[in-house]
């Protein structure tokens, strides 16, 4: 069933025709929309089928932006404040509101969203000065900002950060030369901090800016990006209705390295490591079954129209009738899913100076 009725989005959702493909949105499904941002993945699903979609967000301005759709289709859509790495326990008590127990899929849309980019304010983007912030729920909690970060972790901490999750080559050299400028006056601008990275960096003009790397680095550090992605696979796990599915769309190396191996590991797939070792013993039943056994990428049209999608991958699972898979936090069990070993107490809360 088509529902023609949904009137089109503001910015386009990446990948959405495989998503959809992925998903297989039926008649009074319910599902779980994990990053709303412009609700793009919802509007597609209700008008792929006549299902009903949970969103969640953290960002209190798409929560509130939300309410023209929940408007627009009520009954529909039901759209919650919170990290989809809680979903959990997030997304039930909405369910109980429909009578429904589970969801039958999840889509999760992973990074900054469009809407969060062009807001010069968030202080997400070089390309817009803005006060240096990143965070996604910023005011919520006492997590530290971009500007704190930057402004008293030490050199060291902040070259970590840089080439861990943002694969900067020059991760030291920034760091020094920001610690240099901050010494003299503290960072406070998105501008003034892309300047100072882009001076450190040297080099020939190229085709992406010299603060690429770092602005995604600080954002990825300051949200927990791959901390929350983790537990977000954990919580569709647990969520999902046998049969439901789970679709991903990834656009950093280390998001898609975490989905990879999650998804190997519930689903049996995981590789003998050598062939001079015996086969590793049977473990627990799989909890979920490949859909995709490579992940998929855009077409050349999507990212002619839409450049954003260039790096995305897309990876999906529907679930087995397994039980769900006992969970290993220690930093190795963490590490064995993809998550980078990134000196836990000094990047955590002792990475201030």
């Amino acid at each position: 069933m088509t529902d023609t009725s949904v009137s089109p989005q503001p910015h386009t959702p990446v990948m959405l025709a495989e998503v959809l493909d992925a998903l297989a949105p039926r008649d009074r499904g319910i599902y779980v929309d994990g990053t709303f941002g412009n609700g793009g993945y919802t509007r597609g699903i209700l008008a792929a089928a006549d299902a009903r979609v949970v969103g969640i967000d953290r960002d209190p301005n798409a929560v509130a932006a939300s309410q023209a759709l929940q408007d627009e289709m009520p009954g529909r859509v039901m759209v919650v404040m919170g990290c989809f790495g809680n979903m959990d326990t997030l997304v039930p008590p909405a369910l109980a509101e429909w009578g429904a127990l589970v969801p039958d899929g999840i889509a999760l849309d992973l990074g900054v969203s469009s809407m969060q980019l062009d807001q010069a304010e968030r202080g997400f983007s070089f390309r817009h000065d803005g006060p240096l912030d990143m965070r996604m729920d910023a005011g919520a909690g006492d997590a530290p900002s971009a500007a704190d970060v930057v402004n008293s972790y030490e050199p060291r901490d902040l070259a970590q950060i840089f080439r861990v999750l943002g694969e900067e080559r020059h991760a030291k050299r920034v760091a020094q030369a920001i610690v240099r400028r901050r010494d003299e006056t503290p960072f406070v601008r998105t501008a003034d901090l892309a300047d100072t990275v882009a001076r450190a960096i040297g080099g020939k003009p190229q085709r992406i800016h010299p603060a690429t790397r770092v602005f995604q680095a600080l954002r990825m550090y300051v949200n927990d990006e791959l901390g929350e992605l983790a537990r977000g696979l954990i919580a569709a796990e647990k969520l999902l209705a046998e049969g439901g599915r789970l679709a991903v769309v990834s656009f950093h190396s280390l998001e898609d390295r975490v989905v990879k191996r999650f998804f190997a590991s519930r689903s049996g797939a995981v590789s003998n490591p050598s062939r001079h070792l015996p086969e590793a013993q049977s473990g627990p039943a799989p909890s979920f079954r490949l859909i995709t056994r490579k992940a998929r990428e855009p077409g050349e049209v999507e990212i002619n129209t839409n450049p954003r999608a260039r790096s995305a991958r897309l990876r999906a699972v529907e679930r087995t009738s397994a039980p769900v898979h006992a969970v290993d936090a220690s930093e190795a069990g963490m590490a064995a899913l993809g998550l980078p070993r990134m000196m836990a107490g000094a990047l955590g809360a002792g990475g201030a100076a």
